[in-house]
């Protein structure tokens, strides 16, 4: 009987892990540009920015749960290999990542300030200050 019982708490907590983990890595990002931004970016095309394959817009970032949901869901990458992207190229002179900065509130606040900039954030965090091109 125990045994039956131990099995049971496991395979229960071992599904509510999962399932919290399922739920926080699906937060709603949000691609955002300056609000004087006046044309429409699709995903393909962020994309482009973010591997630096297109210098229309300076691209910003962060670290943590947002931005992995962003490589994932945008560069079809995962963190890892998202640096180790960035890493090659560097090391050929192919260019620089993207800036790093340290929180929803400073990406906000430097793209509301710059009219090329291009970052992204929390959804829940998007205040008036910019435009939001679009959600994941």
């Amino acid at each position: 009987m125990a045994k039956y019982s131990i099995k049971n708490t496991v395979t229960g907590l071992l599904l509510c892990c999962a399932a919290m983990l399922s739920f926080s890595s699906n937060a709603a990002v949000a691609v955002v540009v300056n609000p004087g931004f006046a044309d429409s970016l699709d995903q393909a095309t962020v994309a482009q920015i973010y591997l630096g394959k297109d210098k229309t817009l300076t691209p910003y970032m962060q670290s943590g749960g947002t931005a992995d949901e962003f490589i994932d869901k945008v560069l079809s990458r995962n963190a890892s290999q998202y640096k180790a992207y960035w890493a090659k190229l560097a090391f050929t002179g192919g260019g620089r990542p993207p800036k790093e900065l340290g929180s929803d509130a400073e990406v906000l606040k430097k793209v509301a300030s710059s009219s090329d900039a291009i970052g992204f954030v929390d959804a829940g965090a998007v205040d008036g200050s910019v435009k939001v091109l679009f959600n994941l």
